[in-house]
């Protein structure tokens, strides 16, 4: 079933529903309404009964009395049928009860009433004293209410026949013009995916569930287009880093072809040079998988004690900074953070990395975590004002570091993987080391247990 057949649908069966207990509403209404004036009558009769209960004057207006004896005999006898009901109030049963009975074609309502022995009630020589107990019918002709009922039910029929009738076409001309816009909506988005153009948005229209709709998807092609440019860029990049090592392989394995030409000290090396650049490109390769993970990677987040991966990166890094004699000093509080083991460690490794690449030898790094918050300074060189915007850009590197190895990937990680926690990073320059300092701030779990 189709959306606009589904609202045609809806609109019919409110509708319909609306108009059916209009409908029954309006006959229980004008039902009750009879009736009771009907029941009013017998009731005032009860209370003042006539001396003559059952005379022709009576029966020819269409109401009339009669008494009914224990035994089931009538005064006066009459053609009205005496059924178990009136019997139960002829042998005691107290109280009265109104109803309706059919007597040949016509349509009566009847009230009985329950009478005690001894009871003097009016007859047609004055008032007699009934010695058993007794009921007392007062009937009325109700056949022309009843006849008026039925034409009232005949048409209210037709006119929900002809309310729904109406709902059906109001229906299908309001579901046709309601969803006339959602149509053109449909159009446009079945355009963009058929040419693909992820530069092209929707007119906004009014401040309503379709203008909602229209700038909700409009925002979608911002980040589709957004994730597009960055996917081509990311190639790009990632092509051109790959060429410059790619091409010095080609250019060591053709010298390679001609080893027996060479001195063993010029083999040795092209071979190192050779396990450098196989080096950088399996890093490259690992690092451009790390950024294809995206904003959110795999795995449950989870609490973490962050100084507890602190001291592992901090142990791991000293084993690099002891080639250049570097010290790696830390100050580590307990504190707790939210996210995935592995990608905070790589983000933290990255600064480490980072730090011991650019400091000199004999230098020193420090490392400082508390309150969900972790700093990493060097003595080193420091980055420049100028440089600081594009510090976490993917590929770059600064004029300073561009004859280092490395790929231009690890501050680039450390910002991805900074934001899926919801976390800060920034650089700065320390002032007591001379040298960047660069600091994360991840938010704080509800439960952390930082002293």
């Amino acid at each position: 079933m189709t959306f606009r057949s589904r609202v045609i649908s809806a609109t019919v069966c409110a509708a319909a529903l609306a108009v059916v207990l209009a409908c029954f509403a309006s006959f229980i209404t004008v039902r009750s309404a009879l009736l009771s004036a009907v029941d009013q009558s017998l009731l005032q009769a009860a209370h003042n009964p006539s001396n003559d209960p059952g005379g022709d004057d009576a029966r020819f207006t269409g109401s009339y009395t009669e008494l009914v004896l224990a035994s089931g005999q009538t005064v006066p006898s009459s053609g009205v049928p005496i059924d178990s009901v009136i019997r139960s109030y002829a042998k005691g049963k107290s109280g009265h009860n109104l109803r309706t009975v059919l007597i040949g074609n016509q349509s009566y309502r009847e009230l009985i009433i329950g009478l005690p022995a001894d009871t003097v009630v009016s007859c047609s020589t004055g008032l007699c004293e009934v010695k058993t107990t007794s009921a007392q019918l007062f009937v009325v002709n109700v056949t022309g209410q009843v006849n008026e009922l039925r034409n009232l039910v005949r048409k209210l029929l037709i006119v929900a026949a002809a309310g729904l009738l109406l709902a059906l076409a109001l229906g299908f001309l309001l579901a046709r013009a309601a969803l006339r816009p959602l149509v053109e909506v449909t159009d446009e988005i079945e355009t963009i995916a058929e040419t693909n153009d992820m530069g092209y948005r929707l007119k906004e229209g009014d401040i309503d569930e379709l203008g909602r709709l229209r700038r909700v998807f409009n925002r979608l092609l911002t980040s589709v287009e957004s994730s597009q440019q960055l996917q081509r860029q990311l190639v790009l990049d990632a092509s051109h880093e790959l060429r410059t090592p790619l091409t010095s392989l080609r250019t060591n394995a053709q010298v390679l072809s001609r080893a027996n030409e060479l001195e063993p000290d010029d083999l040795t090396q092209l071979t190192d040079d050779m396990i450098t650049q196989v080096d950088e490109l399996a890093s490259l390769v690992a690092d451009l998988g790390e950024l294809a993970r995206g904003e959110r990677s795999e795995g449950a987040v989870v609490t973490l004690r962050l100084d507890e991966c602190v001291d592992e990166c901090v142990d791991t890094a000293r084993t690099y900074a002891r080639i250049k004699d570097i010290t790696i000093e830390s100050v580590v509080e307990p504190s707790n953070v939210e996210g995935r083991r592995d990608r905070l460690v790589r983000a933290i490794s990255n600064l480490l990395t980072n730090a011991v690449k650019f400091t000199p030898p004999g230098g020193r790094i420090v490392v400082t975590s508390s309150h969900a918050t972790v700093s990493v300074s060097d003595s080193g060189p420091g980055i420049s004002e100028a440089d600081v915007p594009f510090v976490f850009d993917r590929f770059w590197r600064s004029a300073s570091s561009r004859s280092l190895p490395g790929s231009g990937l690890g501050l680039s990680i450390v910002a991805q993987v900074v934001h899926e926690f919801h976390g800060s990073v920034t650089v700065d320059r320390d002032p007591q080391l001379g040298g960047a300092r660069f600091r994360i701030v991840f938010p704080a779990p509800n439960d952390d247990t930082s002293e």
